[in-house]
């Protein structure tokens, strides 16, 4: 039987003058890397909403305030781990975000090593986690569960 995970993570998704706000999500060993929502893992007994303030000012250095909940994204896979076979699922809390104060910065020593603008139209084009177009379609679409469809 394979080994179950959870994990449950808070992002936020801070759109100004048509550009994302996007952290780059960088592996341990540094093999593999990719674009994502600046946000991340709950520590025990923490909010989700106070998560993803803590994980935006840790990844860009920016204060944010939630101006409304997204929606909730949830993905289970199959992962290879070191004692075999990991049935994992990631419960991904997604905000809104306003930044209201701070400078454009990196993180140091995290799970992330830079933070940038882009256009929103040049995301599809980025090397990017599924989480960013989860995001972006729970911000266009606001779905009335909060959910979006699974393909």
């Amino acid at each position: 039987m394979a080994e179950r995970t959870l994990r449950v993570a808070a992002y936020g998704v801070c759109i100004q003058n048509g550009q994302v706000l996007l952290a780059r999500w960088i592996s341990a060993d540094g093999a593999e890397w990719g674009w994502t929502m600046p946000g991340g893992g709950l520590e025990h007994g923490e909010d989700p909403l106070d998560a993803m303030v803590r994980e935006m000012r840790e990844e860009t250095g920016y204060e944010v305030v939630a101006e409304r909940l997204l929606g909730i994204d949830s993905r289970r896979r199959a992962l290879a781990g070191p004692e075999g076979p990991i049935d994992f699922q990631s419960l991904r809390i997604v905000y809104a975000v306003r930044i209201v104060s701070g400078e454009l910065r990196h993180e140091v020593g995290g799970t992330t090593d830079q933070a940038a603008w882009f256009d929103l139209d040049a995301v599809a084009s980025l090397p990017r986690v599924d989480l960013i177009d989860a995001a972006l379609e729970l911000h266009r679409d606001a779905p009335p569960t909060g959910r979006i469809a699974q393909t």
